[in-house]
């Protein structure tokens, strides 16, 4: 038994749905460690009989990783608890190594998640790593000028700053829940000592040549605690706000945009009179970069005045490569025809210009995805919900299915392709959706026909939204 607190467990735990099962991503150092002993004695008690499965991915990035993966082996085994290690294999990056390191992290739970039929991933970030991943995020924020955009915190109308969500969505199939993410590093470390439970130090969190390690060093310092706590305040704010504009984005989303066809979306001319005109310009930004198959939100900045442009009359713009063409019928949003993918042969949950999923069914031997084409899209059958044009533009970029130069059928169309399935993507959350954005990806996903949402790993919220803040 993990000695702690009498009500740390429930405090933790009972908001979550462990009814099929979990793995715990353990790399032995202390946050994982306490998380994997707490969720063990949580679910003894309250889930006995879902299965529970600690996974430590060993990077392959320096001497010892292996024997640190062995050490958590050992410690499961001595707890009764079920372990694999799982090997990132392969040459690594020579730059964006951290992040490239997360991201096949991911992707091996998400795998072995998915054969192993288990619900859920839960992960040991603590409050700590919530603070430095808001003060980087802050940081960021005042280094880059503006109407730069590169990832999410980054002059992104504050939505970073709410930093990691308590759960998050990967890849549209796998959720990853944070249950750590309002107890200090100090508190889990203080537990383990008092139950005679060591933990390995990871040297690479000492490694100032990295941007976390030399956050973590600046707030060992003075006035660390305050900035901690500070921190932490303006990710609860964030959160909170970031959710609420999201419930009305979707809401507008919802009422005033419909598909006239795949690949193109049309805002109905009261989108641009919103008298909730920061919601409209969200939700904007969020369908420009679904339709342009972009996987952060358009610029903020020019989502402005692209709406104040929308509320003047007809124009014709492009932004996040997508085609804004506003008439007298509506607000029209396609997919430009510039830097679209070329032909290739079709892989297995391949994200196609990060707006269409491909699934393959069975052999596809002989077959290429590349893009309809105008030629193609002239001899389509076209109905009346659009401007001809319009409809031929969109369908032109819509990914097809192609034979020996012989096109077999494109995404959309009435008669469903064999051997690929072609589905729609919410581009902006489709690798990574927070649980702070479940809403407006919900309302994007029905607006275009992508999959629904699998159900939320926390018990008490039909769609998630509000759960951070309970």
């Amino acid at each position: 038994m993990l000695e702690t607190e009498p009500d740390l467990n429930d405090r933790l735990f009972t908001t979550f749905d462990f009814s099929r099962g979990a793995i715990a991503a353990v790399s032995g150092g202390s946050d994982s460690t306490a998380l994997l002993l707490l969720l063990k004695q949580h679910m003894d008690r309250n889930a006995p009989a879902a299965r529970l499965l600690a996974v430590t991915v060993d990077h392959d990035l320096r001497t010892g990783s292996a024997t640190e993966a062995r050490a958590v082996a050992a410690l499961c085994a001595e707890r009764g608890i079920a372990h694999r290690t799982l090997i990132w294999s392969g040459s690594k990056p020579p730059s964006g190594l951290p992040a490239a390191a997360r991201e096949a992290r991911y992707r091996l739970l998400a795998d072995l998640a998915r054969s192993e039929g288990l619900g859920l991933i839960v992960t040991g970030h603590t409050a700590d790593d919530q603070a430095e991943t808001v003060l980087m995020r802050k940081t960021r924020d005042n280094e880059v000028g503006d109407g730069e955009v590169s990832q999410e915190g980054v002059n992104d109308g504050g939505r970073g700053l709410a930093g990691m969500a308590p759960a998050t969505l990967y890849d549209w199939r796998t959720w990853i829940a944070r249950p750590l993410l309002r107890t200090r590093r100090a508190a889990l470390r203080e537990a383990l000592r008092q139950s005679g439970v060591g933990w390995i130090e990871d040297p690479t969190n000492a490694d100032l040549r990295f941007e976390r390690p030399r956050m973590r060093a600046s707030l060992a310092g003075n006035q660390g605690e305050r900035r901690v706590e500070d921190a932490l305040a303006k990710a609860g704010g964030a959160a909170a706000r970031r959710e609420e504009l999201g419930g009305r984005a979707a809401v507008l989303i919802r009422s005033l945009a419909a598909p006239p066809a795949p690949g193109l979306v049309r805002l109905d001319g009261d989108f641009a009179n919103c008298a909730d005109s920061e919601a409209a310009v969200y939700a904007l930004r969020i369908l420009l970069a679904t339709i342009g198959g972009i996987p952060f939100l358009a610029d903020e900045a020019r989502c402005r005045v692209l709406f104040a442009r929308l509320r003047s009359g007809p124009l014709r713009a492009t932004l996040s490569r997508t085609v804004i063409d506003a008439r007298r019928t509506g607000i029209f949003l396609r997919r430009e025809a510039r830097n679209l993918p070329g032909a290739a042969l079709p892989v297995d949950n391949w994200l196609w210009d990060g707006r269409r999923r491909i699934t393959l069914s069975n052999n596809a031997d002989g077959l290429v995805i590349a893009p309809l084409g105008s030629a193609a899209a002239r001899r389509a059958a076209l109905g009346e919900v659009a401007p001809q044009s319009l409809l031929r533009a969109a369908l032109a970029v819509e990914p097809a299915l192609w034979a020996g130069g012989e096109c077999l059928g494109f995404a959309g169309a009435a008669a469903p392709l064999r051997s690929v399935s072609i589905v729609a993507a919410v581009a902006p959350f489709a690798r990574f959706l927070p649980s702070f954005d479940l809403r407006p990806a919900a309302a994007v996903a029905a607006l275009i026909g992508a999959p629904p949402l699998p159900a939320p790993p926390f018990r008490g919220h039909e769609d998630g939204a509000g759960w951070a803040k309970a």
